[in-house]
């Protein structure tokens, strides 16, 4: 399941037609990374590139100029090479680039010192963000100044440098009804291996078992990566937020907390779930668990048009703190205690991301000050949680080394919200069901 290239050549002209008149927009694609001497990680495109170029190769830059004559869409890539591409796979090239992806020029990347200054001069502004490829930052920089060097010759560099990545961001927080789609398939896939991973879970299974059986749902589906590094922790190290080593036994009378979702044509899922390694809660873990689910499907009713971003952390909060009231793990007046922050030795993070084509995608959540409200199209996670730290002295011992997330992805609506991987179950009930 893929995008349409159309949609991408359609990307690069919405944002030509909001760059500033006399601007250049310049994006590097992402770079590869050496995981052990001649071996390399698994290339993934940069997202912001993708999202423009839906091209996957690495060493490419994408130049947009609004009004130039000879072409307002120009790609630098490698060109094609017979015996590289025996070794490391088939290229582009610039005729592809052009033919295939809809640019409307291409130079071979080993010209970009050569035609960039050239592509800069005469241009007032351009749209950059430095710091996230300091490299590439001074290459930018020595392309100005080589405009500028020939300034008794006609030479005009651009003199302002303008916010790319808020003009970028903002258009890619709205997803178009082909990424709902992408994301409601992701969603699908990973929400059937959080099943598959209930249904084979008993003592004695490793963690890392289970995150092969959640990969090979995964790639037996369609979609060959995960979007992140899957978390499986059992028992204690449920209460490790990151917790991604994966390599214990698991054991009977514990829970484990799996944090998983896979990847489909560059856009995430992401779903936490928590269940019993021998099928069953205890009172302990159901009591907590109850608590948690009772603050995801509040949180949750607050993801709609027009309402705030940070309502439904609150809304999540409220009714986790009730929840450690309720259960003795914290004494005193409600709103006192959330005032006072008390309630962060059980839960110390946000309730919620955004989520696209990165798993905590781009995206702003406050203008002028004040949180922003929800549009449709907008898509986020809603992951409250609890974890009773087995070092905490403060709570009866019972309790201790219990960790509990639930997380679902949320799409915004015209009318409200759709969970987007509502197909794996979160219940108590249901989830004993499905493993007994």
């Amino acid at each position: 399941m893929k995008l349409d290239q159309k949609i991408y050549t359609e990307r690069r002209r919405a944002l030509l037609d909001s760059l500033k008149e006399g601007s250049v927009l310049v994006l590097p694609s992402a770079t590869e990374k050496v995981r052990n001497r001649d071996c390399e990680y698994h290339f993934r495109q940069d997202s912001d590139f993708w999202y423009l170029t839906g091209f996957g190769e690495p060493e490419a830059v994408l130049v947009l100029i609004p009004g130039r004559e000879e072409g307002e869409s120009v790609l630098f890539c490698r060109e094609r090479n017979r015996e590289m591409e025996i070794w490391n796979g088939r290229r582009a090239g610039q005729a592809g680039a052009v033919k295939e992806y809809g640019f409307d020029q291409a130079f071979v990347i080993s010209e970009l010192n050569e035609q960039m200054p050239g592509l800069l001069d005469q241009r007032t502004s351009v749209y950059h963000t430095p710091g996230a490829n300091k490299e590439f930052d001074q290459q930018l920089w020595s392309w100005m100044d080589k405009v500028r060097a020939k300034e008794r010759k006609g030479g005009v560099a651009p003199e302002q440098i303008e916010d790319r990545d808020k003009l970028l961001h903002t258009l890619r927080m709205i997803k178009s009804p082909a990424e709902q789609a992408l994301m409601r398939k992701a969603g699908e896939i990973s929400a059937r291996a959080h099943t598959r991973a209930m249904q084979e879970c008993k003592p004695g299974v490793t963690e890392y078992q289970l995150e092969a059986s959640i990969h090979h749902e995964f790639a037996m589906s369609g979609a060959r990566h995960p979007a992140y590094t899957t978390i499986v922790g059992g028992g204690e190290n449920a209460c490790i937020l990151h917790y991604t080593e994966n390599e214990c036994e698991l054991k009977d009378g514990d829970l484990v907390l799996i944090d998983a979702g896979c990847e489909l044509d560059h856009y995430a899922a992401d779903i936490t779930r928590t269940f019993p390694v021998n099928g069953k809660f205890s009172p302990e873990q159901k009591a907590l668990y109850n608590v948690v689910l009772d603050a995801q499907l509040a949180a949750i009713d607050e993801v709609a048009p027009g309402k705030p971003f940070d309502g439904f952390h609150k809304a999540a909060l409220g009714k986790l703190v009730e929840g450690l009231l309720e259960l003795g793990l914290l004494a005193g007046n409600k709103d006192k205690l959330i005032k006072e922050e008390a309630y962060r030795a059980f839960y110390m993070h946000g309730t919620g991301h955004w989520l696209g084509m990165d798993v905590h995608d781009v995206g702003h959540h406050k203008e002028d000050g004040e949180s922003i409200l929800f549009k449709p199209g907008m898509a986020v996670t809603v992951e409250p949680g609890l974890y009773v730290s087995p070092d905490n002295q403060d709570v009866e011992e019972r309790w201790r080394g219990i960790g509990i997330r639930i997380e679902d992805d949320v799409l915004v609506t015209e009318t409200g919200n759709e969970v987007l991987t509502a197909g794996v179950v979160k219940t108590v009930d249901a989830i004993e069901a499905l493993m007994g």
